[in-house]
Parts: structure tokens; sequence; C-alpha cells
């Protein structure tokens, strides 16, 4: 295990940047069970000086700046800002773990120093995870197994943090093959690499599904995002286009989903006052089909008056209009065009929807992509209902965070509804991962989850995280239908959340307290 040149160590650090963005680029998540496995022989062969400290840093930081950016590029189609703050701010976290394993490996016990790298690990991406503004979990490790989602249906036990901790300990056991090479330490590594995969096999084979099911639809419009693209596609007003599509769907559908938006792009509506919503209702009135059960879910850009009174710490000051708050919403229309109940976006698109720095920002007038400046924060999980359907109306970065989605299921949802835009980067793998972390989501609740996005990808989801029937791809235009599963149970995951990392978080408190206590100890010769 050797490598002490410059060339070996960049070529252990190219490997790992592939070994780790292989589940982000659409090949496997199997790869990151040996990704860390580079750095761990680079960190071996360097010593406990100051300045191996330092060489190891750079070593790290170039792998996970590459990671990042190899993986999270696209970002920059709606914000050249975007990649590289990402790029930093997951690289600090990232850090964190490894160098205090690298530190303490050559000062403690090994053990310890592993502890220290699971526990530390996992804590910080739990903070990356439940930060409200500077937040953006897209290379959370148990997010790389997206595309592989038969292997991780024990997610509906441990959520993604469990896929954390797996590729932790294997990246470990398996290195620890590499430096003994003893029998005990293959079987264990097998035992970790491969025992999950089992018990994932024989969850999806005992899987039950639920007889309830009802019938949804999902309507992809493909109306460009950006204004000029719209006007090069003539699509500036798509409401007959709507109409149209609406009208492709059967009257047998409980909920039919329009995406996140989708009212935004219409001239006569844009952003809607809700203190005024019965100015809309006629509107609304002219693209719902009557006479049907049907009901409508649509996003759309909402306002808030408070008059003079600065009700939260979002709201923005209009001369002559007073304090308000714009918000990301999902609406449900009855077939009247009557809007029955509205939903608020909780989790919002950092750089878009949360602006960190607000003032900052401001002042500079920097456009962080789509529709910009900072809206308010939902606080609700609610639920949306057609004849004793409860549906939980979760928009688009929301599929992100496992926590906050499994809050609707916690709240009696029965099935899932995800309404997206995912046209601002482009047609690049940002869309297409989007989509496979909903197949996570499902797991984690058992939730089937019916998908409409502006353009790519539409479709439904099982509750075991399998594709239902077929997609709308990317700059497709069209109208799915289907019939999926209605679940009442609740997983481990939907009631104890984040539990996993809950408990990591407490063991490298007690982790990092011990460490202290064994140098003392060290320093005084009560240990070895």
């Amino acid at each position: 295990m050797k490598h002490n040149s410059t060339k070996h160590r960049i070529l252990l650090v190219l490997l790992s940047v592939a070994l780790l963005a292989s589940g982000w680029l659409g090949i496997t998540g199997f790869t990151l069970l040996v990704a860390l496995i580079p750095l761990l022989i680079i960190s071996e062969n360097l010593s406990d000086s100051k300045r191996d400290f330092w060489r190891m840093f750079g070593w790290a930081t170039l792998t996970f700046m590459l990671w990042s950016a190899s993986t999270v590029w696209w970002v920059w189609n709606a914000t050249p800002l975007g990649p590289l703050a990402a790029g930093l701010v997951g690289t600090f976290y990232n850090l964190c773990g490894f160098m205090l394993y690298h530190y303490t490996s050559k000062r403690a016990p090994r053990a310890l120093a592993y502890t220290i790298l699971v526990t530390v690990w996992i804590a910080t991406e739990w903070a990356y995870n439940s930060a409200d503004v500077m937040t953006f979990p897209w290379l959370l490790l148990g997010h790389g197994f997206s595309g592989d989602s038969w292997a991780v249906q024990w997610y509906e036990y441990t959520g993604i943090f469990g896929g954390t901790l797996w590729v932790l300990a294997s990246n470990i056991a398996i290195f620890e093959v590499l430096r003994t090479r003893t029998t005990t330490a293959k079987v264990r590594a097998g035992a970790i690499a491969l025992l999950p995969i089992l018990i994932s096999v024989v969850l999806l084979l005992t899987y039950k599904p639920s007889e309830r099911t009802t019938e949804i639809s999902v309507i992809q419009p493909n109306v460009p995002c950006y204004k000029d693209e719209r006007e090069a596609s003539g699509k500036m007003n798509p409401t007959g286009d709507i109409i149209r599509l609406i009208s492709q769907v059967p009257a047998s559908s409980s909920f039919m989903l329009l995406p996140e938006s989708a009212l935004a792009y219409i001239p006569d509506v844009g952003s809607i006052d809700e203190a005024q919503m019965f100015f809309v209702e006629p509107m609304l009135d002219n693209m719902i089909r009557s006479n049907t059960p049907t009901k409508l879910i649509t996003g759309a850009s909402t306002t808030v008056r408070y008059g003079n009174t600065q009700a939260t710490s979002t709201a923005h000051y209009y001369k002559g209009y007073g304090w308000y708050d714009r918000y990301n919403s999902a609406l449900l229309v009855d077939n009247d065009g009557t809007v029955n109940d509205i939903y608020h976006k909780g989790k919002l698109v950092i750089g878009v929807e949360a602006v960190p720095m607000r003032k900052f920002f401001n002042y500079l007038e920097i456009d962080l992509g789509g529709i910009t400046g900072q809206l308010g924060w939902g606080n609700e999980h609610k639920l949306f209902e057609n004849n004793d359907v409860k549906i939980g109306p979760s928009i688009c970065y929301e599929g992100l965070y496992g926590g906050y989605f499994s809050g609707f299921a916690r709240n009696g949802a029965e099935v899932m509804a995800l309404i997206s835009n995912d046209g601002w980067w482009g047609n690049t793998t940002g869309h297409k991962r989007l989509f496979d972390f909903c197949r996570l989501r499902a797991i984690e609740t058992r939730r089937a989850i019916a998908r409409s996005a502006n353009t790519g990808i539409s479709g439904f989801i099982s509750p075991t995280g399998s594709v239902i029937g077929d997609r709308l791809e990317w700059d497709e235009e069209g109208v799915l239908t289907a019939e999926v599963e209605l679940r009442s149970d609740k997983t481990i995951y939907t009631i104890y959340g984040d539990w996993i990392a809950r408990i990591s978080t407490f063991v490298a408190v007690l982790t990092m307290l011990y460490y202290v206590a064994y140098r003392i100890r060290k320093r005084n010769h009560l240990v070895d």
C-alpha cells in the first residue's frame, strides 16, 4: 500500500472522484462502497506531522471539489455561482469527518478514528441537510443509490443516512482487508458489503401491495422556463396547450397534476393574490373540465398581503401595497374552478427562492437563476383530499429531503404528488437525478408518487421505488395516467425520521470527548 509519489496520489484522487461520481452520473451507486479507499490509502502513507496534515487536506479538498464539479456542474445553466458555492460548502462538510479521521488515526487507536470518521461524516451530512438556507444535500452519500433502488429497500427503516452508514462502513471494512489481509477482515467486509443487499432483496420479494388504489393523471406541458426560449418556441401564452392536455385526462382520475409554476406562465394569471383569489377562479374555470370528479393540483406563484405590518422575516415592502410575502405554492382546484386549498413550499431552493445574505445579494442585484428573490417559507404539511383520498402536494426541491418529505405521510397522506419545474438546467443529469431521488422517497415512506414536471421527467413511482408504466422524458409533451397504490401504514422512517443521524451526532460528541480524555491519559503515561 505504498503510494508516496505525487503521481500515485493524483491517480488515487482521480480514482476516488470517478468512484464517488458514478451514482450521480446514472451509472451505479455500488462504486461508493469502495470510493473512499483511495483517500484512506493516501492518509495511511502520510505521517502525523503538521506538514502531512496539510498535504492530506489538499488531496481531500481536491477530491471532494472534483466530485462536486463532475456531478453538479449543470447548476451553471441557472447560475454560474451555484456550482462553486455547492462545491465549497459541500467540501467543507466532507472535510470535517475525513480530516478528523486523518488526525486521530495518527494519535489514537484505529477503531476510535474509524468511529470518528463515520459519526462525524453522518452528523455533518445531517447538519447540511437540516439547514434552512445554506443547504444543497445533493451529494449525501445515501443519495448515490437512487438508481439502484432495488438494493436499498431497507431505507423504509433508516432513510438515506442508513445508506451513508453502509458506504462508510464498507469502505473501512474493505480498507482493513487491504491493510491486514486477515481472514477475519475479509469475512467482515463481505458481510458489511453484501448483507444489506440480501436484506433488500428479501424486503422486495415479500412486499405486499395495497389493495386500495386510485387513478391519477400527470401533465407535462413542456413550456420553456426562460422568456427568450418561450418567445422562440411560440409558447409565451401556453393556456391553449394546457387546456388541450387537460382534455386528454380521463374522467375517472381522482387528481390531475400540472407542474410547479404552471400558472405563472399564463399572462392572465401570473402571481395570485390570495386575498383576491375569486378573481382567478373564472380564469381557472376555463381550464377545468367540469362534470367530472377530477380535481386539479397545479403549481402557482401566490402573494399574501400583511398591510402595514411586517409579519414575517421574509416579507417585502412596496409603497402603496404594503408588506407582503411571495410563495411558491400548490393549489387544489375543484372542477368548477374554485380554489379549494393552498399549500406553500417549505423547502426553498438556495439562491433562487432562499437568498443567503439577502442585503448583500439584493444590493448587487445578482440574478441567481429563474424566478429570483426571497420567498416565504411554508410551515405546514398540508394534505389535499378528493373522495376520501388524501394526497401530499410536495413541490420540486422538497423531494431532496427525506425527513421533510415523510412529514406528509406522517400527517396521513396515502399517496404523494410531486410537481416540479426542472427546465432551468437544460437537458443534463439534474432532472434525471431529481426523478431518481423520488424513488428513494417512495421507499422511505412506502408511498406511491405521481410526478408532474414542466419538462422531463414526469411519471409514476411505486412504493418500492420502481417506475410504473411509461415516463415523459425531456422535451416531451403529454399526459400519463396510472392506477397507484394508497397506503395508510407508516414506516419506521416515517415515524422516527433521521434517527441514525441523531444517534451519530450524539456518538460523535462522545467519541470526541473520549479522544480528548485518551490524549490526556496518554500524555500522563496512563495508556500505551
